[in-house]
């Protein structure tokens, strides 16, 4: 018999502490998950299933749905739809709707929990020591929970300016999915996915909105591309403001959020703006100090993630401390993503319980973008190939073209583009490929496994495209960039 309450504590229950703890529980371990959701400055709070379910992928990928679907009733009058004029678009519908059937995955997730004999405590937990946590509910009660084995899977919190007012006059994405009334003219700081995302899908819903952007956008990915998204979005009505960072933000006379930035050099002439809602997505923190990891010995990196000390620097996710694990968000050096989240709790399960020694592997993994001009990619960047393997060394082929979808409406003009980036030294195996264009994700997803096998050009080359469909431009390549050649589509 165990000396612990637990065999395995799981701190954190989102979409990779739900996995790693129902999978240990199949495997016959004691299990216990701990949530609990501090409310952020405004006050916003959510039920069980962590950021992607709550206040990320899900709700973000609805409201864009909603811009896309409002695309659709446009482009419907070329396809001989008598679609009336003047349609609107009411943002309080769309927001209880997004947030019923969020509150419904809430349950699903507890009844999951119960039916994998998980138990579940709604209460923030903070370490003690490597074996210990002390709990606190949403009352203030305090109890402590012992066990064998700990997984932190607390994930992360959006960042703020900290300046002045910020936590009282702006919003994050904690809070934008639940936001009570329309936003109407925004300001969004930031320039990562987050930025682009949620003002892409403001912009669509006829909101005035603003991107302030410090250096470059979608930092890491390829830049190419993420310029190309930026510029789509400028030609459909998104502002930029490049190259500067508020410096100030209060409230004016008017009642409006004031906001004033200088260049971010530091050099320049100051200049203000006023704003309904101002939009904080400048990156998140890991939330490691808020259980007090320090009190187990777990270290943390300058950035406050964990880092990880199994064989292939932190596949195996365990910490310094052999009886703590980490996974999801919070480990060094790992894509923050949730299906990387949850197969990696999943795999730790079934090694720790099941006998499995598979490790997690986080090379080649597929992801996209849900800006207005959808973005998939998987491998490498074309700048990380360059410096990985030499310019002389690649080849990049590329192409611009326009959906068939979108020739009658007669909008999105060679938009669309793709590239794929070969090893010429390893038989032109690829190494990255990209797109930009309507159902990215759906369109990358089943590339990913391509690269996982190692296809080289010739075997893309070799497989017969369906026609018609933008995906199928995969397969005809021909045109390189060290060619110089026109690589505009002129049609099917």
């Amino acid at each position: 018999m165990s000396s612990y309450d637990y065999d395995l504590l799981v701190i954190g229950g989102g979409s990779g502490g739900l996995a790693a703890s129902k999978e240990a529980s199949k495997h016959g371990a004691k299990v216990a998950v701990c949530d609990y959701v501090t409310p952020s400055p405004k006050g916003t709070t959510w039920g069980l299933g962590g950021t992607c379910v709550n206040v990320g992928c899900i709700p973000k990928k609805l409201m864009h749905q909603s811009t896309l679907l409002g695309e659709s009733l446009h482009d419907a009058k070329s396809f001989g739809w008598q679609v009336p004029d003047g349609i609107g678009h009411d943002w309080d519908t769309m927001v209880n709707n997004i947030q019923d059937y969020v509150a419904s995955l809430n349950f699903r997730y507890r009844t999951d929990l119960r039916t994998n004999k998980v138990e579940y405590i709604n209460s923030k937990a903070v370490f003690v020591d490597e074996h210990t946590v002390e709990l606190t509910n949403k009352r203030g009660e305090k109890s402590t929970k012992t066990a064998e084995k700990f997984i932190i899977a607390t994930g992360g919190r959006p960042k703020y300016l900290d300046i002045a007012n910020d936590r009282d006059l702006c919003i994050t994405s904690d809070d934008l999915f639940s936001l009570s009334s329309p936003p109407g003219k925004t300001l969004v700081v930031g320039a990562s996915y987050v930025a682009l995302e949620c003002a892409g899908f403001l912009v669509g819903l006829k909101f005035d909105t603003t991107v302030m952007m410090r250096s470059i956008p979608l930092r890491g990915f390829d830049q190419q591309c993420a310029e190309q998204i930026c510029s789509y979005m400028e030609e459909n009505g998104t502002k930029f403001i490049r190259g500067a960072i508020p410096s100030s933000i209060e409230r004016a006379a008017s009642g409006k959020i004031k906001v004033s930035w200088k260049p971010s050099t530091g050099e320049g002439e100051m200049a203000s703006d006023e704003y309904d809602t101002v939009l904080l997505a400048i990156g998140r923190y890991a939330l490691t100090e808020q259980c007090n990891v320090a009190a187990a010995g777990v270290k943390i990196t300058s950035s406050k993630k964990i880092l990880g000390t199994g064989e292939g620097a932190g596949s195996h996710e365990q910490t310094n401390v052999p009886n703590i694990y980490a996974i999801g968000d919070v480990l060094e050096g790992r894509p923050e993503l949730t299906p990387v989240a949850i197969q990696a709790g999943i795999m730790l399960a079934r090694r720790l319980y099941a006998g499995a020694t598979a490790p997690m592997d986080y090379e080649l993994v597929p992801t996209a973008v849900f800006s207005p001009l959808e973005y998939g990619c998987v491998g490498l960047s074309e700048e990380d190939c360059i410096a990985k393997y030499g310019e002389d060394n690649i080849d990049v082929y590329h192409q611009q073209f326009k959906p068939l979808e979108l020739t009658l409406p007669g909008r999105g003009d060679n938009a669309s583009y793709v590239k794929v980036i070969v090893d010429k030294k390893d038989s032109d195996r690829i190494v990255g490929m990209h797109y930009l264009g309507w159902n990215a994700g759906e369109v990358i997803q089943g590339f990913g496994i391509a690269l996982k096998l190692k296809a080289t050009k010739a075997d893309l080359d070799a497989l017969v495209g369906i026609h018609p469909t933008s995906a199928e431009i995969f397969t005809t390549l021909s045109v390189t960039k060290r060619s110089g050649k026109d690589f505009q589509a002129a049609g099917c």
